[in-house]
């Protein structure tokens, strides 16, 4: 992590202006805010001023139906040191050529500016994340490395690199600002701040999803041969290699699956690439093939079978029913 002069000790009030872009969750907005907020109201004096604008200066629909007001456009937010862009879905429909031109004229006369969720992609296009190490929202993570070769993508909650910062999420855009509170107020107020919100901090170099190897209410044995399945969606191992993995049979394998999960290793591992093949059919453009190749399925058919016996559709009604607001392939 290669960090900037805003991550140092310091007195005077940071300026910060963050762009919303529609279809973003009120959660991720509220975790940039709230703890610079709550670091305000421990140290009694104002440490943070923050401003929220829009592409226009209309309120921004968020995805849980309530409009956020905003102070101004895009332009008004000169004079800030620090800008971060929140966006989630529907990227195709948000990132504009007007939004991205803009964006781009405007980054440099900012000393930091970051993303948060789908962001890095909106930064990537405007190619603000050329030559950076960057993260972005888990289910986007190899999309955006497959399309943008020139950022070096992370998987970690959030990453900063010189004047670029990045946050996979809600969750790690909160730990980036209670990084942000410790690196200019010190560690005791950043521990008041994530005790405010019954919150702890995580590292930045965390993975934002924890494995369930971690998860206390699982066999650990069942825990590790989950993981396992976690890690190789496009690849899925026989259960027999898995058990001995873990130093099983098979049989006591999934005796242990049954008491633990209610249901056998194969139909598990199964649930884990057909709920990924359901995911990407509603957030991604990705042809069917692509999604078979990446959810370990010989061909499209095997995968619309199986998914068609799981669900009770076929993936192409997945993608033409009601779901989530639906971005391109480029954010979720």
């Amino acid at each position: 992590m290669t960090e900037n002069a805003i991550f140092s000790p310091a007195t005077r009030p940071l300026s910060i202006a963050v762009l919303v872009l529609p279809h973003a969750s009120i959660l991720e907005v509220a975790s940039v805010l709230d703890p610079l907020r709550a670091a305000n109201r421990h140290l009694g004096h104002e440490a943070f001023s923050w401003r929220v604008v829009t592409r226009d200066g209309a309120p921004a629909p968020l995805t849980c139906g309530i409009s956020l007001p905003a102070t101004g456009p895009l332009s008004s937010a000169e004079g800030a040191e620090v800008l971060i862009v929140i966006a989630g879905y529907r990227l195709a429909e948000v990132a504009t050529r007007p939004l991205i031109r803009e964006l781009r004229q405007i980054a440099p006369r900012f000393a930091l500016v970051g993303g948060v969720d789908a962001a890095p992609w909106v930064m990537a296009r405007a190619g603000l994340l050329s030559g950076y190490r960057a993260t972005v929202h888990w289910e986007d993570l190899e999309d955006l490395a497959a399309a943008h070769p020139e950022i070096d993508v992370c998987p970690d909650r959030y990453v900063i690199d010189r004047n670029r910062m990045t946050a996979g999420g809600a969750a790690p855009a909160q730990d980036l600002m209670l990084h942000l509170i410790r690196t200019r107020h010190g560690a005791p107020l950043a521990r008041q701040v994530a005790q405010s919100f019954i919150a702890t901090a995580r590292p930045g170099s965390d993975p934002q999803i924890a494995p369930r190897s971690r998860d206390p209410l699982l066999d650990p044995r069942v825990a590790r041969a989950v993981a396992r399945m976690e890690a190789s969606i496009d690849t899925p191992e026989p259960i027999a290699t898995l058990a001995s993995s873990v130093g099983l049979s098979p049989r006591r394998l999934e005796s242990l699956f049954r008491e633990n999960l209610g249901t056998t290793p194969g139909a598990y591992a199964l649930s884990l690439r057909l709920a990924t093949a359901q995911r990407m059919l509603t957030d991604t453009k990705h042809p069917l093939a692509e999604i078979a190749l990446r959810t370990g399925f010989s061909s499209p058919g095997t995968l619309s079978r199986a998914f068609r016996a799981h669900y009770g559709h076929a993936p192409g009604q997945q993608r033409k029913g009601p779901r989530p607001p639906q971005p391109d392939q480029t954010g979720r």
